[in-house]
């Protein structure tokens, strides 16, 4: 009687137990490099926004009323993502202190996500 061509169980467990091994060593990198991806994003998002505010106030002479207006005006061709909510319209927009006497409602612009970064700073406060 002839024994036909194949893997054992044994061998097939060991090969399993490996690439789960190696599975778990690589998974935790994977997801803190994905997140620091996402924060770079939100920081580079957060830089575009707030220097066309600044070119919107210095043309205009005026702070823009929201950030759509941004958009509208295309100082930014269109409002981005915030990667860390996966939307739109989480932005949250700080108006301009009371002691400046400006018009206009969109000073500053922060990130409506919760939570903290890699270095422990609240995403509200960047």
């Amino acid at each position: 009687m002839k024994r036909g061509a194949g893997f054992t169980l044994i061998e097939l467990i060991v090969v399993m137990a490996i690439v789960a091994l190696l599975a778990s060593i690589v998974a935790p990198r994977y997801f803190n490099s994905l997140q620091k991806s996402k924060e770079t994003a939100l920081l580079h998002s957060l830089t575009t926004m707030r220097d066309a505010i600044d070119q919107f106030a210095a043309d205009k002479r005026r702070y823009p009323d929201s950030l759509q207006e941004l958009a509208d005006a295309r100082y930014i061709r269109e409002l981005p993502e915030d990667p860390l909510t996966g939307a739109r319209d989480s932005w949250v927009e700080l108006p301009p202190p009371a002691d400046m006497q400006v018009s206009g409602n969109v000073w500053d612009v922060r990130s409506g996500a919760a939570g903290r970064s890699a270095d422990g700073r609240l995403y509200a406060d960047w």
